[in-house]
């Protein structure tokens, strides 16, 4: 059952009564929280992610600004509730029946500043909520903003632009996907790499075979390994070692 929230500490309070000190360690290794690494000075309480989700689903109507306050906390817990929330909300206003399109470019708006602020700052934060906010709300509309967050200097905004592709691509759409990627072949950074392969990937598996190996046939020689060993992963043996011997 949903409950009233008052305020974000109403779910940081029900975060942190289930919370396991042990799995924060765990949490704090798994995620690359350590000196130079990807999600270093993050702090987790240890909060596994279905616990998360399911502390998230309680609290569906928590006002923006309180969920904007959730993506301002230290806890990395509390920033996936956060989007967690947020992505309820949205899904909620885009709903024939209670569609509100200007409760839709606010949400859009908070998303954006929050990564651009550097909150939504590892990749299980970017994959809960890129495809689920940014991508549906650019199903039809000019797709400039990916374009700009593809080329910001922030990983975290980089990869945003990647995976909010995957909403286009779940609608049959690959022609972003491929756009992006060609401008992102040569960020050798692990977790853009990771990202274009997965949606290259995508591509083959729920839109058109032939259009993945098209552009791999193009770009297979330019791409890192990171991005070609994914982006193949689902092709036939032969098919796939014959791009990765390139």
């Amino acid at each position: 059952m949903t409950e009233v929230a008052v305020s974000a500490g109403d779910v940081q309070a029900a975060l942190r009564a289930i919370a396991n000190p042990a799995d924060a360690v765990h949490l704090q290794r798994f995620f690359k929280t350590g000196p130079g690494e990807y999600g270093e000075g993050d702090v987790f309480i240890g909060v596994r992610v279905p616990a998360s989700r399911g502390v998230a689903k309680r609290f569906a109507g928590l006002a923006l600004d309180e969920i904007d306050r959730l993506l301002d906390s230290a806890v990395h817990e509390d920033r996936f509730a956060g989007l967690v929330i947020l992505n309820m909300r949205f899904a909620a206003a885009s709903k024939p029946r209670t569609f509100d399109d200007a409760a839709r470019a606010a949400m859009v708006e908070l998303y954006l500043a929050a990564v651009r602020r550097g909150r939504v700052n590892n990749w299980d934060l970017v994959d809960v909520s890129a495809e689920n906010i940014v991508g549906p709300w650019l199903l039809d509309k000019p797709r400039d903003l990916l374009f700009q967050l593809a080329q910001a200097d922030s990983l975290w905004e980089r990869r945003v632009a990647v995976l909010s592709t995957f909403a286009f691509i779940k609608a049959g759409d690959a022609s972003t996907t491929f756009e992006l990627s060609e401008l992102l072949l040569d960020d050798r950074r692990d977790l853009i790499q990771k990202a274009v392969g997965w949606m290259l990937r995508e591509i083959g598996k729920r839109v058109d075979r032939a259009l993945l190996t098209g552009f791999l046939d193009e770009h297979a020689t330019a791409m890192g390994r990171t991005a070609l060993s994914y982006a193949t992963e689902h092709l036939p043996p032969e098919l796939r070692a014959d791009y990765r011997a390139r």
